[in-house]
């Protein structure tokens, strides 16, 4: 593990720290993009993944992240209904600008502008979890309640 973090995975650490939560960030040669990825990397099952899948509102265009069990696929009818309109999958582009994080490396907070968040409750089965901590490299854990007091996140079945 090198002794400095990159630039975003750093930025994100400040963060954690400025919100008063003392995880910390790891960054992993292997690439943890995926959640089949970070599962191998970090040693823990898939399901213990805290994947970030950002969506945006059809009419409204508004940010919304979905902070799912990497073991779930997210139901798009059912988050449709949670945020009261259709939903997509947004390019890079938008994820990053809105984010302020690459696609694979999107933490849950410390966004570029405020999201509206909702969190997988088969996450809250586990003692801990892994999510994204600002590069598709980084990551930290955590427990499932630091996730839902870090974020203020709604918890939903999101499968």
């Amino acid at each position: 593990m090198p002794e400095t973090l990159s630039p975003s995975a750093q930025r994100f650490q400040e963060t954690l720290r400025a919100r008063g939560f003392a995880n910390q960030v790891e960054e992993l040669p292997a690439t943890t993009r995926t959640s089949a990825e970070a599962a191998q990397a970090i040693g823990c099952q898939v399901a213990q993944i805290a994947k970030s899948v950002v969506f945006r509102g059809k009419q409204s265009q508004k940010p919304i992240l979905v902070i799912a069990s990497g073991a779930n696929r997210v139901n798009e009818k059912k988050m449709a209904e949670f945020v009261a309109e259709p939903i997509e999958k947004p390019d890079a582009d938008y994820v990053r600008q809105r984010t302020g994080f690459v696609i694979g490396g999107v933490a849950p907070v410390g966004h570029a502008e405020p999201l509206d968040i909702y969190i997988d409750e088969d996450l809250l089965r586990f003692e801990r979890i892994w999510a994204a901590a600002g590069t598709p490299h980084a990551i930290f854990g955590l427990t499932p309640d630091e996730l839902v007091r870090m974020t203020g996140g709604h918890v939903v079945s999101v499968k």
